[in-house]
């Protein structure tokens, strides 16, 4: 199931976080009383990202957004601004969710996986 397909802002590449679309918040049951939950992604080389969902504790929307190792993955990546991310998620048959996420990069009126170019 995809989760997240997104072009990245200046914001999600240039600060320490993603700002998360809330549509997507259902992939990740959030403990009662909590504000955030913790999960790791494997990207397409099997490199583990151990990245964070938070909400805000206040206000009328959740207005999530992503952390954790968010910021290290946009380095290694070398992502900008117009890059596109996109996170999955499978449910195994005994209920343990495998997230994946990949980046893809625009070049010539296609998107090309920058997985592959590392």
């Amino acid at each position: 199931m995809e989760v997240m397909n997104k072009i990245l802002s200046e914001s999600d590449a240039k600060n320490k976080r993603l700002e998360f679309p809330a549509r997507s918040l259902s992939a990740f049951p959030m403990p009662d009383g909590q504000n955030s939950v913790q999960f790791v992604a494997f990207d397409m080389n099997d490199q583990q990202w151990s990245l964070k969902v938070s909400i805000r504790n206040e206000g009328k929307y959740a207005k999530p957004w992503l952390k954790g190792e968010w910021d290290d993955y946009v380095h290694q990546k070398g992502l900008k601004k117009g890059d596109k991310v996109i996170l999955t998620m499978h449910e195994e048959e005994n209920g343990e969710r495998i997230y994946r996420i990949r980046a893809e990069r625009k070049h010539f009126g296609f998107w090309y996986s920058i997985d592959d170019q590392q």
